[in-house]
């Protein structure tokens, strides 16, 4: 027998497989969905619907069209694309937003670069974007709590810091108005929890980026030099969603720690610039886009060195 085999890489291989992980990813965001639909109604859930059916059609579509196999459209892609996209909307937006945006995530951020694993930019993030830049007054009217005994839509809490009546606890359980999948916290980490026990994303790329806005927070805050309030950068707005379920993104994130490390400081630096000094309360969308265009140079300056080259 003969013991010395050899074969192509890689060597070294996981019982995971892209439909694994994926359907994992979809599994760890149920609870901020079910929290969302709680604090804001059935609205929610029409969001996510639509959302999740627009991709999927899609992205079948597209398959189709491509003369593709139909039945990869299965593999928990779209569907995600479609959860995340609708976890970044305000649950009142009417039913075609969630539709075209689904839409231009999967033709835009997915197909038109050749499909899963081509694709530079994060899709979801991409259907975000053109929202709210074609229909920006949609993509800002939020909507309270049910529970909260008047209907008329506020700001964000991001909108009024310096101002907030919002507690930590408000924060961090979702009683607050903001986009369905971010504003619950609590549920947010529960999913984190998940993935991080499966081992299906690792901390570099949140830490750097959620401790990267933090400091710029406290530093240069609204309220003063060194008095900004660190806790409520992290748990205001979307960074927690964005840190671990967008900014983690195997195929738009890079290959290293050192440049998962590089990748999450750089989007924590573009999201405290857009928090503080620009015309939109929030900047974890846009740091996260810009931080992708920027992962092939940072993944050719953080290359590891090949196995048992000697450099000259």
């Amino acid at each position: 027998m003969n013991k010395f085999t050899v074969s192509p890489s890689p060597h070294i291989k996981s019982d995971n497989t892209t439909k694994k992980i994926m359907w994992a990813v979809v599994l760890s965001l149920m609870p901020s969905g079910v929290a969302g639909i709680y604090i804001f109604g059935l609205s929610s859930l029409n969001v996510i619907v639509l959302s999740i059916l627009s991709c999927f059609f899609t992205e079948a579509v597209f398959l189709k069209l491509r003369n593709k196999d139909a039945k990869t459209v299965l593999d928990g892609s779209a569907i995600l694309t479609g959860l995340l996209l609708a976890y970044n909307l305000p649950p009142g937006v009417p039913f075609w937003i969630p539709v075209v945006g689904g839409a231009v995530s999967i033709v835009l951020g997915k197909q038109l670069f050749g499909g899963l694993g081509q694709n530079i930019f994060n899709p979801a993030l991409v259907g975000r974007a053109f929202l709210q830049i074609s229909w920006p007054v949609y993509l800002t009217a939020w909507k309270n709590p049910k529970w909260w005994p008047d209907a008329v839509s506020t700001a964000t809490p991001l909108a009024k810091e310096g101002s907030s009546h919002f507690s930590y606890m408000d924060l961090f359980l979702g009683n607050r108005s903001g986009c369905i999948g971010e504003v619950c916290v609590a549920a947010l980490l529960i999913g984190v929890l998940f993935l991080l026990v499966t081992k299906i994303i690792s901390l570099e790329i949140p830490l750097s980026f959620i401790g990267t806005v933090g400091i710029i927070s406290w530093i240069f805050g609204k309220q003063g030099f060194f008095k900004g309030d660190f806790l409520f950068s992290v748990l205001a707005g979307g960074l927690i969603l964005g840190a671990f379920f967008m900014a983690t993104d195997y195929v738009t994130s890079p290959l290293t720690k050192k440049g998962k490390i590089i990748f999450g400081i750089g989007c924590g630096i573009i999201t405290a610039i857009i928090r503080l000094r620009g015309s939109y309360p929030e900047g974890v969308c846009y740091s996260i886009l810009f931080m992708n265009a920027a992962v092939p140079i940072i993944d050719r300056f953080t290359k590891v060195r090949k196995y048992g080259l000697v450099k000259k």
